[in-house]
């Protein structure tokens, strides 16, 4: 039986990722086959609650151009300085914008997990960016970096 979150959250990606992943049509029966797929029904109901977040993320404000972020104590235990550089990164180069940024840090913190690996953030990233509306150009960006098509590095 399968016992994690995320695994429920990346089979719900890989398939309906077609649908807004946010938006799933008809839940019940969803639940039902990822519970038949073996997953338990307390992370089937975590992930869904996982996604139905991301549409109550409203109230998050961008911060002013000039900010910069400093990360609490539990969040550099739970994203090591690797997943921090990421964020950065992907902040820097416009993929994420900050309100977009603070929303990964969310969902990141919402997971189970004690901590969050490089490619975990990655693809917590691509889930984000694929719910939120207006953002194809940082979605096709960010999904070469999770499938390797593109240098992650600065110049």
């Amino acid at each position: 039986m399968k016992e994690n979150i995320f695994d429920v959250l990346m089979y719900l990606f890989e398939n309906y990722m077609e649908d807004e992943i946010g938006r799933l049509p008809d839940s019940e029966a969803i639940k039902t086959e990822l519970e038949e797929a073996g997953f338990g029904q307390l992370e089937v109901d975590k992930a869904f609650h996982w996604l139905e977040s991301l549409s109550l993320q409203g109230g998050i404000k961008p911060a002013v151009a000039t900010a910069f972020r400093i990360f609490c104590p539990q969040e550099q235990d739970k994203l090591d300085l690797e997943c921090r550089n990421l964020l950065m990164f992907l902040e820097q180069t416009g993929i994420l914008n900050p309100t977009n940024r603070e929303i990964v840090i969310d969902r990141a913190m919402a997971l189970d997990d004690d901590e969050i690996s490089l490619e975990k953030l990655k693809w917590i990233v691509l889930m984000i960016l694929l719910s939120q509306p207006d953002e194809e150009l940082a979605f096709s960006r960010m999904e070469d970096i999770v499938y390797d098509l593109a240098p992650t590095y600065l110049h």
